[in-house]
């Protein structure tokens, strides 16, 4: 079967290696069938040959690990050993070891969910991350009528829009430096703030911070201060982006004098999230078809990966498929 890795910063290979066998499912794993797969922002440090702490990422100049790091998936069920997945179903979610980008690929069946098999697989892609996306937004107080900020409007920022604006947010805005303008009314932003947190913070009129703020850039430490400074008196934060450092400085005091609420989270019940995001999907049935804007082939990882490190104004999800 095909397969790529990475062998140095920014480069990936593409090598021949044995198909997975049938016997070497474990309980509860399923053999996929490549179909497409999301590059998700969480996958990049890896691109640029930052060390990662999952297993099997140990080479001196890159993982070197095979199908890493893809963790967005959509595959065709070869062989189970999951009681509710069976060969030839179509399958969306979690590659579980973070090495979905193979042709063939064994991966944990709790983190896999049947999906509708009208739905384009670039699409379908989409479900993994707006599974998140849900999930975190189960763990926030009430939106309804409430000011929500995002922090960050990628893939996942614009998805937190989308969705805090359907939850029934009074308002949303959007902060990044990148101009998203012209997606605004796609993913529910009613101010756009084309600036960089801090700007945005400096710049905040005390009247008008938000009861909710979402920071879903992560990779750094400085934005979640930022998050915390900006957020109104006895208001919430959801910390989503993921860290690369262990530790990361907060204002305990404006914590503390502001009464205010820090949560953060990995996707827990992952079978019950992708199904709540194929009904999120069908009932906007708009939003993945805006969500995704550039789709990849297969063997074009390089490529694909690549404008994933760039910003851009007219990239929001890039999918690859086969």
């Amino acid at each position: 079967m095909w397969a790529y890795r990475l062998i140095a910063p920014y480069q990936f290979e593409k090598i021949e290696a044995p198909d997975p066998l049938e016997q070497q499912l474990g309980a509860g794993q399923v053999l996929l069938q490549f179909v497409a797969a999301g590059v998700c922002g969480s996958d990049l440090p890896a691109f640029r040959g930052a060390q990662g702490r999952l297993p099997g990422d140990d080479g001196a100049g890159a993982a070197e690990k095979l199908g890493f790091p893809i963790h967005e998936i959509v595959g065709d069920v070869i062989a189970s050993r999951h009681p509710q997945h069976q060969p030839g179903d179509r399958v969306v979610g979690w590659a579980s070891g973070f090495d979905g980008l193979m042709e063939q690929v064994i991966s944990d069946g709790d983190g896999l969910v049947a999906c509708d098999p009208a739905l384009a697989p670039a699409q379908a892609v989409g479900l993994q991350p707006l599974a998140c996306v849900l999930y975190a937004v189960e763990q926030l107080p009430d939106l309804a009528g409430r000011h929500v900020a995002v922090i960050g409007q990628g893939s996942i920022g614009l998805l937190f829009s989308a969705v805090a604006k359907a939850a029934g947010a009074r308002r949303v805005t959007g902060v990044d430096p990148v101009d998203r303008r012209e997606m605004a009314s796609a993913f529910g932003i009613d101010t756009v703030v084309q600036a960089t947190s801090d700007r945005w913070v400096h710049h905040l009129d005390v009247g008008d911070r938000p009861e909710i703020v979402i920071e879903a850039v992560g990779h750094q430490v400085a934005t979640l201060g930022h998050a915390i400074e900006a957020v109104a008196p006895g208001g919430t934060v959801f910390y989503f982006g993921v860290p690369d450092d262990d530790s990361y400085p907060i204002s305990m005091r404006t914590m503390l004098r502001n009464n205010l609420t820090l949560i953060s989270g990995v996707t827990q019940d992952r079978r019950r999230m992708l199904a709540e995001a194929g009904r999120f999907a069908a009932e906007h049935p708009e939003l993945l078809g805006d969500y995704v804007t550039h789709v990849f082939g297969c063997h074009e990882a390089q490529a694909a990966f690549e404008l994933a490190t760039r910003p851009v104004p007219g990239r929001v999800k890039i999918a690859m498929v086969a």
